[in-house]
Order: C-alpha cells, then structure tokens, then sequence
C-alpha cells in the first residue's frame, strides 16, 4: 500500500437548531491518500489491484473509526466514497468503492446487511465530496441516511485516489420525515400484479 498520508474527520452535533440532542450525534470519516497504481494506464486494465487495496485500506479505516466511536453495536449508518485524481478513470473509484470494500467494512464491525452508499468521482486538490450516509441494518430506517462533506486540501494529486470510509451512531439531528417501511413498499409492488 502506497499510502501518502491518513486523514480523520470528526463531528460530534450536541445542539442543532437550538435544542441539546441527548445522546450527541457523531460522524467519523477517516481517508487514505493513496498513489493511484492504474493512473495513466490505458481504458480496459484489469481492476484488480485497485479492489484488492480497497479491501486492506477499507479494513484498515474501520478500525481507525472505532478506535473514535467505541462499540460497533452504537453504529446506525454507514458510508463510502473516492475522489481520484485527474490522471485515473472514475472507473477507479467504482472498482475501490463498490467492488469489496463494504465487506471489509462489514467485516470489521460485524454488522451490516444494507448497501453502503458509495459516491465516486474525479478531481484535483482540494476539492470536496460528500460521503453519504445509509442505514446499516435496517433498509428503510431514513432517519440514518444523512450527509457529511470531506475535503482534503492537496488531495487527490493527479496519480492518487483519497479513499473515505464513514460511520454515524445516531439518526438526523431531529430526524422525523417518516417514509414508507419495508411492508409499505412491499404492498405498493403487489399492487402492480
């Protein structure tokens, strides 16, 4: 692993909008700045070495966010995200977000039967993206699903890919647009029978 530096961010919301949050909401999202090993390669390059990195980095970032959260039991949601610098393809980013990385992630908290939201793209230092949050057990809890924004100021570099794994241990702050659950969207698809 060709790692140029780590990154850490952390938010602990204990008033939002005037009123105190009992417990205080926490997001964590921690990044690797990695030398990008497909950067300037042409289209068509085997993935491979890209997915077999997000699963080490991936297992190496959970553990760094629980050494700031505590108990992986406390989780409620759970993201992904890369930024690849301007000498790769968004494809890189895919190929280290969706292709194993979520079981390292699941692996290590040993939770997880949801999709992890996953956000790729590319640009230069600097640039923001936003690491999108989703439930980790239950499919239709959307008071989980949240969003944090990241930005690492000289990163990516154009052959590096900022790699982001993220967790949250409460709902919205004041969360309380209810949607449907599971029997309600399951009853609207039987209805189209």
């Amino acid at each position: 692993m060709d790692i140029r530096k780590t990154v850490t961010f952390e938010e602990e919301i204990a008033v939002e909008n005037g009123t105190r949050l009992s417990p205080p909401l926490r997001r964590v999202a921690v990044g690797a700045v990695l030398k990008n090993p497909l950067a300037n390669k042409p289209v068509g390059t085997d993935l491979a070495p890209l997915i077999d990195l997000s699963v080490k980095i991936g297992e190496l970032l959970t553990k760094k966010a629980l050494t700031l959260l505590g108990d992986p039991k406390q989780l409620r949601a759970y993201s992904k995200a890369a930024l690849v610098g301007t000498a790769g393809d968004l494809e890189h980013g895919a190929a280290m977000i969706h292709a194993r990385i979520g079981m390292a992630m699941r692996g290590t908290i040993q939770r997880g039967r949801v999709l992890i939201p996953g956000n790729a793209k590319i640009a230069g230092p600097g640039a923001h993206i936003d690491m999108i949050f989703g439930p980790i057990d239950e499919g239709w809890d959307l008071d989980a699903m949240d969003t944090m924004p990241i930005m690492v100021a000289d990163s990516p570099r154009s052959d590096e890919i900022l790699l982001v794994v993220g967790y949250m241990t409460g709902p919205r702050p004041h969360a309380r647009s209810k949607g449907p659950d599971q029997k309600d969207v399951d009853a609207l698809l039987k209805s189209f029978s």
